[in-house]
């Protein structure tokens, strides 16, 4: 049998009809911005130091390497929930491990594309996923296309949700950290770098999930649930985020499952040997909060929230096609709304 290569992502279906609309997305850095939503604020006792932090047109790891300098100590001192996008303005928090001596005052510290607006000792480093989620303020500019289409689709992903995919920043530039990881778990290629491993082992095992995702809504099953189902604790269908261990599910969703892994079984085998464990992902994503203004005629604002791991794109995909200017800038870690 010939192994399945990943040379370009399918378009994953949408749950909605298309709206035929068009737009622009982050013409400015200020037409998108992130608020993150922490689960908790120092407690202003600790051995680490939170800082609150809005940057602008930096990525998250470049902030975290700069307040590590500043601070004097070193890059895995730093903590941090979520990787935020770099052409953007969001506000998030960061940890620094600095448990002896006197504390430096970073709100001092200058810089063009970040600034630290407060900060306060806590008990505890931030970690990955220490989240409760975003919240997201989207301009959208040169809309083109018929507004009550908008306006429809708008109203169904208010009231019905949006598939839960992971977004093409999940995946490299052009999708290519998932042929990397189907080459690794091949043992085509040899990846000693923990970080690169962590990365293509993350891009695979989302598009897993996201191709479950697509079947179903290929087969007319979006907003419906399959014998066999697992649901989440809001009593939404999930899908399967790959590893070891029989699949929970049963009957016609254990079977459509199984007949994804089959199809990517170098994947799905891959990711089993490699020591992840099955866990679930829900399959729809709820935006909280949605709304949205025309200040002008070509110009469409939406305000939403969404929890941790869930991706803006998802909501903006199914409401229109969007374009984002063109820039030429090195390669970078993918943001994670």
């Amino acid at each position: 049998m010939t192994d399945t290569h990943y040379t370009t992502l399918p378009l994953w279906p949408n749950a909605y009809p298309a709206s035929g609309a068009t737009a622009t997305l982050k013409s400015l850095n200020e037409d998108f911005i992130v608020t993150e939503l922490p689960l908790q604020l120092p407690s202003g006792a600790g051995e680490h130091v939170w800082l609150d932090v809005e940057k602008n047109g930096a990525n998250t790891a470049f902030v975290a390497q700069q307040l590590a300098a500043a601070a004097g100590v070193q890059d895995f001192d730093v903590g941090y929930a979520g990787l935020k996008d770099r052409y953007a303005v969001t506000r998030q928090w960061f940890s620094i491990y600095l448990p002896k001596g006197e504390t430096p005052d970073l709100t001092q510290l200058q810089h063009s594309e970040f600034k630290v607006l407060s900060q306060s000792r806590h008990v505890k480093k931030l970690r990955p996923g220490d989240l409760q989620g975003n919240a997201f303020r989207v301009v959208l500019r040169d809309v083109t296309g018929d507004r009550d289409a908008i306006e429809a689709n708008l109203r169904a992903v208010a009231s019905q949700g949006v598939p839960n995919y992971f977004g093409a920043q999940r995946f490299g530039l052009d999708g290519g950290n998932v042929e990397l990881g189907r080459a690794m778990l091949a043992r085509e290629i040899r990846v000693r770098n923990p970080k690169k491993k962590g990365l293509y082992l993350s891009a695979v095992r989302s598009f897993v999930f996201n191709e479950v995702l697509a079947l179903r809504i290929q087969q007319g099953l979006w907003g419906q649930t399959l014998p066999g189902d697992v649901m989440d604790e809001a009593g939404r269908p999930t899908g399967p985020l790959w590893g070891r261990g029989r699949v929970s599910t049963s009957d016609a969703a254990q079977a459509l499952e199984m007949g994804v892994a089959e199809r990517h079984a170098t994947l799905c085998d891959g990711m089993e040997h490699a020591g992840l464990d099955q866990e679930r992902r829900a399959l729809v994503a709820s935006p909280a909060d949605l709304s949205w203004a025309w200040p002008q005629a070509d110009q469409l604002v939406l305000t939403f929230s969404l929890p941790a791991g869930n991706y803006a794109t998802s909501v903006l995909n199914e409401i229109l096609r969007t374009t984002e200017p063109e820039r030429h800038t090195e390669s970078e870690p993918a943001a994670a709304d």
